[in-house]
């Protein structure tokens, strides 16, 4: 057994449990990760990357479920109990996920050949964090205060913003996030709406790239790497949503726009001033 392999799938699982819900790109500082620690093959990555984010999204079900279960009750019975818009949720969530299932199913594999390697991943998070400074100086009216105040109008312009998220670098969480921010959301909805949205989004794609692409593991310790990753994103992501909200609550993001650009910044110079190669 490969000691060196496991203690890189621990860091990538630490990596995701962080990243997932911050507007930086969990997905491409996954891939900057296995790409500077050497970490397995490319065909192995790609997968590990997407199912690694599956233990994340488990811990917002397991902190919200109580949440999460009333807006399904709401959804089916249009009743549940201590929420005033019982059914908005679900329903905003469902028209928020459409967008991206299309574009995810049609173009995944095309998405991963030619978009998941770490110059597209810089550019991006360069591009991502100069709009997080647009959309944090620009005035705000608050038009949704809770995310079951998120109107199917509302749900849809941020899904189709999630889109873009599929291109390496952008951030699901971002995208979401800044984009709740810009029509209206207030920050906490913004964050927690994001985390919902995540559920259907991101457990579809890794059950999808699950079956699509499960015999690049060719061996039980394979599949003991990839299980190692996802235990340890979930660990780390539960107690990384809950100081998440605490922030947004009360700051603005501006601070992970210099994060992105930095890292950014950095790769690109790697790439172009040293002669920085790219895995695979």
């Amino acid at each position: 057994m490969d000691i060196l392999l496991l203690i890189q799938a621990v860091i990538m699982g630490i990596v995701e449990g962080i990243t997932e819900f911050l507007p930086i790109s969990s997905t491409g500082y996954l891939i900057l990760s296995a790409d500077l620690m050497g970490f397995w093959t490319k065909e192995k990555v790609d997968l590990f990357v997407v199912v690694v984010q599956l233990g994340a999204i488990l811990a917002v079900i397991y902190d919200y479920w109580d949440r999460l279960w009333q807006a399904l009750m709401g959804l089916l019975t249009g009743k549940a109990e201590g929420m005033s818009n019982p059914r908005q949720l679900g329903l905003s969530l469902i028209v928020a996920t459409i967008p991206v299932m299309i574009v995810g199913f049609t173009f995944a594999d095309e998405i991963k050949t030619y978009l998941f390697n770490p110059i597209v991943v810089a550019i991006m998070l360069i591009v991502g964090g100069l709009l997080i400074f647009y959309v944090e100086n620009r005035p705000k009216t608050i038009v949704a205060q809770e995310a079951e105040d998120v109107s199917l109008k509302t749900a849809l312009m941020i899904g189709l913003m999630q889109c873009l998220a599929l291109i390496p670098g952008t951030s699901r969480s971002g995208a979401t996030i800044i984009g709740a921010l810009w029509l209206g959301v207030s920050r906490k909805a913004s964050a927690e709406f994001s985390f919902f949205l995540g559920i259907p989004v991101i457990v579809g794609a890794a059950l999808l790239d699950l079956l699509k692409h499960h015999d690049v593991l060719t061996s039980s310790e394979d599949w003991l790497v990839l299980g190692i990753g996802t235990v340890v994103s979930f660990i780390v992501a539960l107690l990384c949503i809950r100081l998440l909200v605490a922030w947004v609550s009360r700051r603005d993001f501006k601070i992970f726009a210099w994060l992105r650009i930095i890292t950014g910044v950095l790769v690109l110079i790697a790439a172009w001033g040293f002669g920085y190669q790219m895995a695979g």
